[in-house]
């Protein structure tokens, strides 16, 4: 077993708070560029990520990072959801910088990740507590430790991609909707409709005002170009769009996110969804994009697959979510 002792000079520390931002955005673009992966992070994101700390998630809890005499190497992250199955589960993370793969840390994180949430689900006393972990499956590494720490493959999800923006069709809204601009004032409502909207969904999300002032902080996040239909005073469902410039810049395209695509239950099945996304595709084009993407559970039982395929959208990579019990 790989401790900290065979490791010379390596030594796990907490959070260190502003100083640690920049390193840890430094370390999760470089896995996903070592991993083949069409993300980046910027530090802006990890700024808004860290700010606001939740019962879910507190950086100062949350967060270890781990350096080889003095030169950050890695990070560990940890969050706590209540699941839409009835289960609370503690998801555990990391970024290794790949220079130093293959030495270790990856397992000796893992097991730290491991034994902090196994000591926190017994202070909380959980009625049901459960391991929980996601990897891509380019990243052969950390499917390989998962699986040898003895999580399994529960859930797949994919990434589609729209490679173009050309022959949008033109779909038209259900009678008596409509679309209307979001403005600060209606984020929250916003947020609040697309959580109730995925409550029937598989996995968990933290709900917390201070996970909606993360998102609404993020360098992402911008409410001009969500498309959300209104009946009446209800929110009926919507788009969540939006578009990453330095992801973009350092990936070489021009490509906008349907980040959240919902509806309803009570606008479900009248063609809202696609109205919607056709709508955010003609967004995206009018902010200069040339492709968009977005993410769908595979197993979506609203057959939201089906639906993103039949407007245009392949899958472009795939990632899985393991479990782990804890008994």
């Amino acid at each position: 077993m790989v401790t900290a002792q065979t490791l010379t000079g390596l030594r796990l520390r907490p959070f260190g708070g502003a100083a640690d931002l920049a390193e840890i955005a430094r370390l999760e673009s470089a896995e996903a560029e070592a991993d083949g992966l069409q993300r980046r992070t910027s530090l802006e994101e990890v700024e808004a990520r860290m700010a606001h700390a939740s019962e879910s998630f507190d950086p100062g809890r949350d967060v270890t990072m781990a350096e080889i005499d003095g030169q950050v190497v890695a990070v560990a992250q940890r969050e706590v959801v209540d699941t839409t199955d009835g289960l609370r589960e503690y998801r555990l993370d990391g970024a290794v910088d790949p220079a130093w793969r293959r030495r270790g840390i990856g397992r000796l994180l893992l097991d730290h990740n491991e034994r902090v949430a196994r000591e926190l689900a017994a202070r909380e006393g959980a009625a049901a507590p459960v391991l929980g972990s996601w990897s891509w499956e380019s990243q052969l590494g950390d499917s390989a430790l998962l699986r040898g720490s003895g999580f399994e493959p529960v859930r797949w999800f994919f990434d589609m991609v729209r490679p173009d923006l050309s022959d949008i069709p033109r779909l038209e809204l259900p009678d008596s909707l409509e679309i209307r601009p979001i403005d600060m004032a209606l984020a929250r409502r916003v947020w609040h409709a697309d959580i109730e909207a995925f409550a029937d969904h598989w996995g968990g999300f933290d709900h917390s005002d201070a996970n909606l002032q993360r998102w609404l902080d993020a360098p992402t996040t911008d409410l001009s170009i969500w498309v959300v239909a209104f009946d009446g005073d209800e929110i009926a469902g919507g788009v969540i769009n939006s578009i990453d410039e330095e992801q973009n810049a350092a990936l070489g395209y021009r490509r906008g996110w349907l980040s959240s695509v919902f509806t309803r239950r009570a606008w479900r099945r009248r063609g809202l969804a696609s109205a919607l996304i056709a709508r955010s595709l003609e967004v995206l084009r009018e902010r200069g994009q040339d492709s968009a993407a977005l993410g769908v559970d595979a197993d979506n039982p609203s057959g939201a697959l089906g639906l993103y395929e039949g407007l245009g959208f392949r899958v472009d990579q795939r990632a899985i979510a393991w479990r782990k019990g804890l008994s």
